[in-house]
């Protein structure tokens, strides 16, 4: 069937900077759906029925009229964090055209004169603030889509806190539009107060001497985690991180997750993997949801339980790991029984008894044991010496993919 539906990408300059293609679209649709901000931008020649997007936000009056001329507005590029991008997932694509104007992105960096391609582009639109700790590298540039006119004086808190007062900001509004205006400053001396609800803040990333420096690979220091002692550490951290070997979009448990340092790092390798943390103490429950945002993974979701009561219904996973409760009845069972086909399931041991259950368990399905001894040094007197640490059994495994 023909496109019945027009999703258009405006800007601040309204009607009067729309191609001809959308003109004739808005003009012929019986129906426009968008913010009330966009569907004043529309002139009164527009006559289909102006309808502002329900709250909470839903697509439901939109599919509903599946088959008659509907426009949809939407800021700039609805395919770059717009709507266009979920409307796509329940739309067919010969049911559906999208024209695009450019992005705020586009335009900031055009205004920046920061190539496109080597900027980090990151949304805080209805996402969390901590998001934007993933981000913080000296020398980085990022374009950061504001979600209201706090936003800016948020984001220098926040730089500010993780030591990066110096780096600068820029605070685009109203881009594209008669009313487009700059603001400029420090993240230490962020002086402006009155800013409009759309905008957009450019910063070039710039930390001070004694700023904490977190690398993108696994193994972060022991230190940038909030823990009682129940912590996978560097090293080991690093090793079972290679062996659960993290790709885009999959699905890590974390089981007895502690601090959740490997759920938060499983997350850090790509901005779509996920991760649910199962932890059934209190405290640590704590630690996890202060962990993940200040290493800004705010999407990891915390099982609040014990293993294997706390597994029952949670999606199936691609990768488990077993950092706690490897002796808990039933819960190696029940890991292996819930991951999926081709799936990686890594357990730590420290004890005799969790070491000959995971004996036990490559026995039955195969897999690889690991002894892990790591030394560190530490002062005897007026020398050094090596101390060892409890050394670790690690079990690798993989499903097979017709089990």
């Amino acid at each position: 069937m023909a496109p019945w539906l027009t999703v258009t990408g405006i800007g601040e300059d309204g009607f009067s900077g729309l191609g001809k293609q959308a003109r004739r679209a808005l003009l012929s649709a019986t129906r426009i759906f968008g913010s009330p901000r966009q569907l004043a931008l529309l002139p009164r020649c527009v006559t289909g029925e102006r309808l502002p997007w329900p709250s909470p936000f839903s697509l439901a009056e939109v599919l509903a009229l599946r088959g008659e001329p509907v426009c949809v507005l939407a800021s700039g590029d609805p395919m770059f964090y717009g709507v266009g991008a979920s409307l796509a997932r329940q739309v067919a694509a010969d049911e559906m055209q999208v024209l695009s104007m450019p992005s705020s992105c586009a335009l900031a960096a055009a205004r920046l004169g920061w190539p496109l391609q080597d900027v980090q582009v990151v949304s805080l639109v209805a996402r969390p603030l901590a998001a934007l700790n993933a981000h913080l590298y000296s020398g980085l540039r990022l374009l950061v889509l504001s979600n209201d006119q706090h936003s800016p004086a948020a984001i220098a808190a926040l730089l500010r806190e993780r030591g990066f007062g110096p780096s600068q900001l820029r605070v685009f509004e109203h881009l594209g539009g008669p009313d487009e205006r700059q603001l400029a400053g420090s993240a230490d001396g962020w002086p402006h107060s009155d800013i409009a609800a759309l905008n957009l803040v450019a910063i070039e990333c710039l930390a001070s001497p004694d700023a904490q420096r977190l690398h993108r690979t696994s193994g972060l220091p022991d230190s940038a985690f909030r823990h009682d002692g129940q912590l996978t550490k560097r090293d080991v951290r690093a090793i079972t991180l290679a062996r659960l070997a993290p790709q885009p979009g999959e699905l890590l448990w974390d089981v007895g997750a502690g601090c959740g340092s490997i759920g938060i790092e499983w997350m850090r390798a790509h901005p779509s993997c996920r991760t649910l943390a199962i932890e059934a103490d209190e405290g640590r429950q704590g630690f996890i949801e202060h962990n993940r945002d200040a290493l800004g993974v705010p999407g990891l979701q915390l099982v609040r339980g014990k293993a294997p009561q706390a597994l029952q219904g949670l999606e199936h996973p691609d990768a488990i790991f077993i950092g706690g409760g490897v002796t808990g009845e039933g819960v190696l069972a029940l890991c292996w029984e819930r991951l999926r086909p081709g799936g990686r399931l890594v357990a730590n041991a420290v004890t005799l008894q969790s070491e000959v259950m995971l004996a036990q368990f490559r026995d039955l399905h195969g897999g690889e044991l690991t002894r892990i001894h790591i030394a560190h040094t530490q002062p005897l007197g007026a020398f050094d010496t090596w101390r060892q640490a409890l050394p670790i059994t690690l079990l690798d495994v993989v499903k097979p993919a017709d089990a």
